[in-house]
């Protein structure tokens, strides 16, 4: 392993402490015959707890090697990498480096470890390449990364056992790995769906978020249409608007959002959540993301300002009004309970004139909403409506066992006493309900 890892040109970052730069390291050592076999030992097993831990994430099963191999390929940014994420790959020299490393990666795909478990009388590696893993719930670990992993992984596998020509078996292997490079992407933002930021900007992917579509949400169909035809628009390279979702708590403007990463996120759609303390680093986002062959959705849930809070100031400056436009594959979508985002005093509502351009600074907050090309407006459901949210929710939930009449009378109490009829009102209830006839 270590001999071949020094012969790799366009996949050469993987990592100093990565698993296979330290398994590389261990058998390097093992090799020599200089080695103190327990500290040797405890040093691979260091290792494979690693292993473990990345496959639990990503609910890798079968063998844990050959999809962790996987893994760092599609994983690896670099400038070969990328360019097949945005164009295919093309005809270049640069290939002949790429074959080179496929071959790399054939290698260590089917590395052979019984020699060092022989002699060290471990069976870890007979283990991981032969794993079972226990059925994990979704929210465990992150299914579209696990999915597109495992599916290359066996495609490699299979690609290694027709071939024996090890150059052939290599250019085929560069094939995949290309095609997924252009069909998926690469690294973390092209596998994960959704991302927050951390203080140095660096791309957390979220892997627990909600499976929720759009239908989930029962009512406001003009609202949903509105929100489907903008970004159906934006992912068809056509003009499309900034989007702000305003209106009362609990009515699905944050709902809607969110299920718009399970429609589209096999049409190239990313969202990245932003809160209100990070909005100084909008900029910064925008130029992370602004030449990946992707969408972005910048998400900002519940938007809103005080008087003396000034960070909508950046983000006007980048939807309308700064210097570098915004890139044509980003847009911003955001909600609030505020219809103008920032809280007007009496003072704004009255235009007393504190000072002689009072005028101009209730215009300048005021200005921050027309920023966005589309306001959509959710309003609290009328009892029609409420009673159908109610029902809709529960029959999700034949365990419930309650008639349509005792269902709604139930939900009417319920509202009165938990803030109003409202979709997540609503959800609460249904909960509730359920959470008695489980016990």
């Amino acid at each position: 392993m270590y001999k071949e890892l020094p012969k790799l040109v366009m996949f050469r970052e993987i990592g100093q402490d990565s698993v296979i730069i330290k398994l590389s390291d261990i058998i390097r050592e093992f090799d020599t015959g200089n080695y103190d076999k327990t500290d040797l030992v405890g040093r691979i097993y260091e290792q494979i707890h690693e292993l473990l831990k990345i496959a639990t994430d990503y609910g890798f099963d079968r063998n844990l090697w050959q999809d962790y191999i996987t893994f760092v390929i599609v994983t690896n940014e670099n400038p070969f990498s990328l360019t097949c994420e945005r164009q295919g790959i093309n005809c270049g020299s640069v290939n002949g480096f790429a074959v080179r490393d496929m071959m790399v990666f054939n290698r260590l795909f089917n590395y052979d470890f019984s020699k060092l478990e022989k002699e060290l009388e471990i069976d870890c590696f007979s283990i991981i390449t032969d794993y079972k893993s226990i059925q994990k719930r979704l929210q465990i670990y992150n299914r579209s990364v696990s999915e597109r992993v495992r599916e290359l992984s066996e495609r490699i596998r299979c690609n290694l056992e027709d071939k024996t020509d090890e150059t052939e078996a290599a250019s085929n292997t560069l094939k995949l790995v290309t095609d997924f490079y252009r069909d998926y992407g690469v690294g973390m933002i092209g596998l994960n769906k959704a991302f927050r930021i951390d203080d140095d900007v660096n791309f957390i992917p979220i892997s627990n978020s909600d499976d929720i579509h759009l239908s989930d949400l029962i009512g406001y169909e003009i609202q949903k249409n509105k929100l489907k035809d903008n970004t159906e628009a934006f992912l068809a390279g056509c003009p499309a608007n900034n989007v702000l979702l305003f209106g009362d708590a609990g009515t699905g403007k944050s709902t809607s959002v969110k299920a718009l990463i399970s429609e589209y996120y096999k049409d190239g759609l990313r969202m990245i959540e932003l809160y209100k303390h990070q909005m100084k680093h909008l900029s910064a986002v925008i130029s992370r993301v602004k030449s990946r062959n992707y969408k972005f959705i910048i998400y900002m849930d519940d938007l809103s300002f005080e008087e003396e809070e000034t960070e909508y100031k950046y983000l006007k400056a980048v939807i309308e009004g700064g210097l570098e436009t915004r890139p044509d594959n980003v847009l911003i979508y955001a909600t609030s309970n505020r219809r103008n985002l920032i809280r007007e005093t009496w003072n704004d509502i009255n235009d007393i004139q504190l000072d002689k351009h009072h005028s101009d600074t209730v215009q300048e907050k005021l200005s921050l909403v027309s920023r966005f090309g589309m306001t959509i407006g959710y309003i609290r459901p009328d009892k029609k409506l409420f009673d159908e949210i109610v029902k809709g929710i529960a029959q999700r939930y034949p365990e419930i066992g309650l008639s349509e009449e005792e269902l709604i009378k139930e939900a009417t109490k319920w509202e009165i006493s938990h803030g109003g009829m409202s979709g997540r009102v609503a959800k609460q209830y249904i909960d509730y309900i359920v959470a008695i006839h489980s016990s």
